[in-house]
């Protein structure tokens, strides 16, 4: 077998992630690699942090980006801040709710969990009756955007509650940074995290993490060692922290970071609030679209995400024929349902630079035709 150098297909990415990158950030990643260590390289992270901090709106020391993706920055929200003592309250309505359980029960702490409806926001009021029935707990942890279902929960009431029960929050942006309303600072949020390959338009494999002050000073004033050396904050920290100088801990994926650094500086030129409404807009087109298809959204209109659209998919459809045609035809990739919807729903991402009229066009017409087609 003769293997060749790997030229991918050119796609429109319209699934829950990765989303289309921009020419800028595909560009970025060409540029030389320096050294992790390099004064430019480091002066570099310090723009990296400060963009990050705007995408956040935080002013938190410890914000940074860590050399994996999104999954590696929800385990070290919860390793670095939980111990096999505590007990935290975990709100399931998805998939990724479900994987915080998982990372709750592999540290030995205990999970008390608010279960809510798949496709529904997280419940305020369920939040506030577990809390009320468990005084012991020191965490709350939610998803923001559950990528599984299409649902935005209200993480500012969702803060305030756990914050009148004097509990510290673990907060999911995994799809919401950059796309919908998100104010770390002025909601409270002590622990979020997100990924590079959503609506911040880059390529996988970072993930953008901030902590507060009280966060930051828990992790440092542990008794017990993090018991994951690669995530453990104690010393990612000193490798992101102050300005011109780092202490060494891993070879930093340096010209994935040029891309992070374009793509956020692509956003703070576009204005955050600009982003938001960008993705709202484009949402607005594609529900009009859908709906003259026949096609329903799972979540209601009012607890819907934007640039994560989840719709039942018709009884007569094969699912796996629509998406494989839309593919090969169009060169469009749109979502299959995850957990309890996998192959009910399809789930068609607006993210970042994906968000924009010509793929709300080529996704509608590509799936009228596909609907024509195999019904």
């Amino acid at each position: 077998m003769t293997i060749k150098s790997f030229i991918p297909p050119q796609r429109t990415l319209m699934g829950p992630g990765p989303s289309d990158v921009s020419p800028q950030v595909l560009s970025a990643l060409a540029r030389p690699t320096v050294g992790h260590l390099d004064p430019s390289f480091i002066g570099m992270m310090d723009e990296v942090k400060s963009l990050l901090q705007y995408a956040f709106k935080t002013q938190n020391t410890y914000t940074l980006a860590i050399s994996a993706p999104g999954s590696a920055g929800m385990e070290a929200c919860f390793v670095n801040l939980i111990t096999p003592e505590d007990t935290v309250v975990v709100c399931r309505n998805g998939v990724f709710g479900a994987r915080m359980i998982e990372n709750v029960q592999r540290i030995g702490a205990t999970a008390v969990v608010v279960d809510c409806p798949w496709g529904r926001a997280v419940d305020p009021q369920a939040l506030e009756d577990v809390l009320k029935q468990t005084p012991q707990a020191r965490f709350v942890a939610f998803v923001h955007a559950e990528t599984s279902t299409g649902a935005l929960s209200d993480a500012k009431t969702l803060c305030e509650i756990a914050k009148k029960h004097n509990c510290m929050t673990i907060v999911d942006a995994v799809t919401s940074l950059g796309g919908v309303e998100l104010r770390v600072d002025d909601w409270g949020i002590d622990a979020v995290y997100s990924g590079s390959q959503k609506c911040l338009s880059c390529v996988p494999g970072i993930s953008p993490v901030s902590f507060s002050e009280q966060a930051a000073e828990h992790i440092k004033n542990r008794k017990q060692q993090v018991q994951s050396w690669f995530l453990d904050q104690s010393l990612v920290m000193d490798y992101w922290a102050g300005q011109g100088k780092r202490s060494y801990h891993h070879t930093a994926p340096v010209n994935s970071l040029y891309a992070l650094h374009e793509a956020l500086l692509i956003l703070q030129n576009e204005g955050i609030e600009n982003s938001w409404q960008r993705h709202q807009q484009q949402h607005d087109k594609l529900a009009l679209g859908l709906a003259d298809l026949g096609l329903d959204f799972i979540v209601p209109k009012e607890e819907r995400l934007p640039q994560l659209n989840a719709v039942y998919i018709p009884n007569n459809i094969d699912d796996a024929k629509v998406r494989q045609y839309l593919l090969n035809e169009y060169n469009l990739e749109i979502g299959a349902g995850l957990g309890q919807f996998a192959g009910e729903a399809w789930r068609i991402g607006l993210m970042g630079y994906a968000a924009r009229n010509e793929n709300v066009v080529l996704c509608l017409s590509a799936l009228k035709e596909a609907l024509t087609k195999f019904a």
